[in-house]
C-alpha cells in the first residue's frame, strides 16, 4: 500500500499510531487559545448559525433570507452578484449575462432597502461577503441603519473585506494593492470610531482554499495576510488593543477530518503569537475569532445526495475545531445555487450536529488526543515555514505581487487533480462507486431578465433623486480620494443621496486606476 494514503492533504505523514503527546496545560480562553476562545465554548452558547445566501433580485433574496430566519438560522449573511463585487451596475455592458447569478444585485441604497426589509438591522447581525466595494456596502448597510433608527454604536456584523487573497486566489479586485489597502484601513479607522461592534475584515482563507491550495497552505497564508492587515493599520497610527479585536477570520472545512480540526486549533494559537508579537497585550485582542463555510469545491455533480454526507463531517470538524459561526453548503451547489429544500437541509445539519450529537457538552473534546495534539503541533510547524519565507519576501503584498502565492496554489491544485485522474485519490461517485443516474432534477434557474428589472430601477432611481446632490457627493468623494482623508463619510453621504454602486466606483476608479 503507497505512502500516499497515509498523509493529510498537506503531505503530513500519518503514524500508524500515536502514544504520546505534549501535555496540555492550557485552558479553553486562555492564551494562547488551542483549546478555544471562551472558556466555556458551546456550554454558554452555540455558534453562529449563519446561512450565506442571495441571488437574482433583492426582493427575491429578502423572501429567502425570511424564510431561513423562520427555519431558525442565527444570523444573515448576503451573497452579491459578480458585478456588485467588483463595482459595476446592472445596467453596465460589463454585468451582461452575470446580473443576480452568483448573488444578489445591489445597484443602489435602494436595493439595500427591499433587501433588509422587514428586519430590524439592531436585532441580528449580518455578515456580508465583499471586498472591493466592501467599503460602499458598509456604507449602505450604515445609511439604512440610520434610517431604521438603530444605535450605530450597537449595530454588529462583518465586511469579508480581504483583498489581498482576491489578487491572490479569486479575481475580485477593482483598484491597485496601495489604494485598496488605504481603502480597508479608512474602514478600520471609521468604525473603530463610529461603528465599535462591527467587525471590519473577515480574512479569508476560504477563497484560497477553494483555489486549490492545502489545508497548511490556506492556513500560512491567510494569517500572512492578516499580518499584513495589522501593520497597514499600525502604521496608520491605531491602537492594536482596540482594532484587532474587530478582525475575524473566514475558513475552509474539506474533508480531511483530523487534519482540519487540528488546523483551527493551530491558526488560534499562531494567531495570539502574532497579534502578542505586534504589541497586543489586551487578550480579546489576541484571540482569533472565525467563520467556517463547508468546502465548495469538495461538492460533486455526480450523486448529489452524497454532498449531505460530506457537508456533515466538515460542519463537525469545525464545531470540534472551535468555530464562531457556520454556513453548510446545499448538496446540489455543484449543479446550482442552493434550492429551498438543500438550503433547509443544510441548516437542519448544523441544528442536529448542536441539539442532538452531544458534541457541544465539553469544550475542546479532542484535546489530549495523542492524534490531534500531534498533528496541530505539525500542522503549526509547517505553515510557520511558509510564514517565515513571506516575511522574508517583505510580506504578503511582495508574496502576491511576485507571483509567489498563486503558484503555490496552482501547484497544490494541480498535483490534487493528478492523483483524483489517476485514482490515487477516491472521490466517491466520480472515480470510484460510480453510476449513470443521478436522481436530482430540481435546480435553482436565475432568468437573464433579471438584468432589465434592475436596469428599470436604475433608470427611475437617476430620474427621480436629486442628481445635482447625487454630483456635489461625486466630487467631494473625489477630492477626498486625491488626498489623504478617511473615504467613508464621503462614501455614505454619496450612498445616502442614491448615488449607485457604479457611480462610487467609478470616482474611485479615475483616480486610483484599475488594477
Amino acid at each position: 500500500m503507497s505512502d500516499k494514503r497515509h498523509t493529510t492533504t498537506s503531505g503530513i505523514k500519518i503514524r500508524e499510531l500515536y502514544t504520546s503527546a505534549k501535555p496540555m496545560e492550557e485552558k479553553p480562553g486562555e492564551f494562547p487559545f488551542t483549546r478555544g476562545i471562551q472558556k466555556d465554548m458551546y456550554r454558554g452558547r452555540l455558534w453562529t448559525m449563519r446561512q450565506y445566501a442571495g441571488f437574482s433580485t433583492a426582493e427575491e433574496s429578502n423572501k429567502r433570507y425570511h424564510y431561513l430566519l423562520a427555519q431558525g438560522t442565527t444570523g444573515l449573511s448576503v451573497a452579491f452578484d459578480l458585478p456588485t463585487q467588483i463595482g459595476y451596475d446592472s445596467d453596465h455592458e460589463m454585468a451582461d449575462g452575470e446580473v443576480g447569478k452568483v448573488g444578489v444585485a445591489i445597484d443602489s441604497l435602494k436595493d439595500i432597502e427591499i433587501l433588509f426589509d422587514g428586519i430590524e438591522l439592531k436585532n441580528i447581525t449580518t455578515s456580508m461577503t465583499i471586498n472591493a466595494t466592501a467599503s460602499i456596502l458598509l456604507a449602505m448597510y450604515i445609511a439604512l441603519a440610520k434610517k431604521q433608527g438603530a444605535d450605530l454604536n450597537q449595530i454588529s456584523g462583518t465586511i469579508q473585506n480581504d483583498i489581498l487573497k482576491e489578487y491572490a486566489a479569486r479575481g475580485t479586485y477593482i483598484y491597485p494593492p496601495k489604494p485598496s489597502m488605504r481603502l480597508i484601513t479608512d474602514i478600520f479607522e471609521y468604525c473603530s470610531k463610529e461603528v465599535p461592534k462591527w467587525n471590519t475584515i473577515s480574512i479569508s482563507g476560504y477563497h484560497i482554499r477553494e483555489a486549490g491550495s492545502t489545508a497548511v497552505q490556506e492556513l500560512a497564508f491567510t494569517l500572512a495576510n492578516g499580518k499584513t492587515y495589522l501593520k497597514a493599520a499600525l502604521d496608520k497610527g491605531l491602537d492594536i488593543n482596540i482594532f484587532a479585536k474587530r478582525l475575524s477570520f473566514f475558513f475552509n472545512c474539506h474533508n480531511n477530518f483530523f487534519e482540519e480540526i487540528a488546523k483551527f486549533r493551530a491558526a488560534r494559537r499562531m494567531w495570539a503569537k502574532i497579534t502578542k508579537d505586534l504589541g497586543a497585550t489586551d487578550e480579546k485582542a489576541q484571540m482569533l475569532r472565525f467563520h467556517t463555510q463547508t468546502g465548495g469545491s469538495t461538492l460533486t455533480a455526480q450523486q448529489p445526495l452524497n454532498n449531505v454526507i460530506r457537508v456533515t463531517n466538515q460542519a463537525m470538524a469545525a464545531v470540534l475545531g472551535g468555530t464562531q459561526s457556520l454556513h453548510t453548503n446545499g448538496y446540489d451547489e455543484a449543479l446550482s445555487l442552493p434550492t429551498e429544500a438543500a438550503a433547509k437541509i443544510a441548516l437542519r445539519t448544523q441544528q442536529i450536529i448542536g441539539f442532538e450529537s452531544g458534541v457541544t457538552d465539553t469544550v475542546d473534546p479532542l484535546a489530549g488526543s495523542f492524534f490531534i495534539e500531534n498533528l496541530t503541533d505539525e500542522v503549526e510547524a509547517a505553515s510557520w515555514i511558509y510564514i517565515d519565507k513571506i516575511d522574508a519576501m517583505g510580506g504578503a503584498v511582495n508574496a502576491i505581487e511576485s507571483g509567489y502565492m498563486q503558484n503555490e496554489i496552482a501547484s497544490s491544485a494541480y498535483q490534487y487533480q493528478i492523483e483524483i485522474e489517476n485514482g490515487e485519490r477516491v472521490s466517491v461517485g466520480v472515480n470510484k462507486f460510480t453510476q449513470t443516474e443521478e436522481g436530482i432534477t430540481e435546480v435553482l434557474n436565475i432568468d437573464d431578465s433579471i438584468r432589465i428589472v434592475q436596469a428599470e430601477k436604475i433608470a427611475h432611481l437617476k430620474k427621480n433623486r436629486d442628481n445635482k446632490a447625487v454630483n456635489d457627493a461625486l466630487n467631494k468623494l473625489e477630492n477626498a480620494a486625491k488626498n489623504d482623508v478617511n473615504l467613508m463619510p464621503f462614501i455614505i453621504d454619496a450612498v445616502e443621496k442614491y448615488a449607485t454602486l457604479g457611480e462610487i466606483a467609478d470616482t474611485l476608479r479615475n483616480v486610483f486606476g484599475e488594477y
